[in-house]
């Protein structure tokens, strides 16, 4: 829907031909093409309008709904229902030049895959990896699809925090937010506060919508928008290896190098725990860039500051 109505600028038709009102000099403006005609009175051959004005003689109009009879325009599209419903399946693909792509459904799988290649590279959106093909000319062997994995995709609140799947999407962890900024007390969701207005100026809607927690992370990118806030919420990494062991590491000692962090082989990012600020705690967000919406950052920060009574 969204591409439909961003095409419309594009089109010559005045928008009284899809209303039942007329242009202000009486002529008809005709659907199709555009331009005044006589087609809105029923002057042409075979052509009978129906009541509910959907249709012409044996033809539809093309914004006729075959469900109800509807508009489209009284009407938001829905995602097909039958695509909710089908069950998913492990997938291995064989791509051009020898490329393996897999999707597991289970963390095991995964982690056995992980094992298997270590060079592997683990995708979710592939709003990162796609570029590094397509532009930087990367070879990727193996590509690990981890979308699917339900342990990945964990987001709950919990009583000293909100814990985070790394596979949970930019777009979800957004609205679960706005959940807890409005439920919680102020001072517990000062870093909350944070991470949500910088996402106001991540990237673009539909960016955000498959691009992952983890993958933003483990790119370790030097103008990764989120980076900084995670480290200055006192947030903790939780990493786990080949064999199901799990070990935690907060988010300052992560990041090592220029893109590069405190994984080892055979280990992937399994969730982040994002604790609750405390009373007198404040956490804050900056970003610079040329452009306020949908551009990378020239600078950016995450800051926060802790008073202590004394006395």
């Amino acid at each position: 829907r969204p591409i439909i109505d961003a095409f419309r600028v594009f089109t010559k038709t005045d928008s009284s031909a899809y209303t039942k009102s007329s242009p202000s000099n009486g002529e008809f403006i005709c659907p199709s093409s555009g331009k005044p005609c006589s087609c809105g009175e029923g002057n042409f051959p075979n052509c009978e309008r129906s009541a509910g004005d959907a249709t012409y003689g044996e033809y539809k109009r093309i914004t006729y709904n075959e469900v109800d009879g509807s508009l489209y325009k009284e009407k938001e599209l829905i995602f097909p229902p039958e695509l909710v419903l089908r069950n998913n399946i492990p997938l291995k693909l064989h791509g051009f030049g020898g490329i393996q792509w897999y999707r597991p459904l289970k963390l095991k799988h995964l982690l056995d895959l992980k094992s298997l290649y270590p060079g592997a590279k683990l995708i979710v959106g592939n709003t990162e990896v796609g570029i590094e093909i397509n532009f930087k000319s990367a070879q990727y062997p193996v590509l690990i699809s981890v979308s699917h994995v339900p342990e990945l995709n964990v987001l709950s609140i919990k009583e000293d925090g909100l814990e985070i799947g790394s596979s949970v999407r930019l777009s979800r962890l957004q609205e679960v937010l706005k959940e807890v900024i409005a439920e919680r007390e102020v001072y517990e969701t000062s870093s909350c506060r944070a991470i949500s207005e910088q996402l106001k100026w991540f990237a673009g809607k539909q960016v955000k919508n498959v691009a992952s927690v983890g993958g933003n992370i483990c790119t370790a990118s030097p103008i990764s928008d989120l980076n900084p806030l995670w480290m200055a919420s006192r947030a903790d990494f939780r990493i786990v290896d080949s064999k199901g062991n799990i070990r935690t590491v907060h988010a300052k000692d992560f990041f090592i190098g220029y893109r590069k962090v405190d994984l080892v082989q055979g280990e992937i990012l399994h969730s982040i725990f994002l604790p609750w600020s405390r009373q007198f705690e404040f956490v804050k967000e900056f970003k610079q860039s040329h452009r306020r919406e949908d551009d990378i950052a020239l600078v950016n920060a995450g800051m926060r500051v802790y008073l202590t009574e004394e006395g």
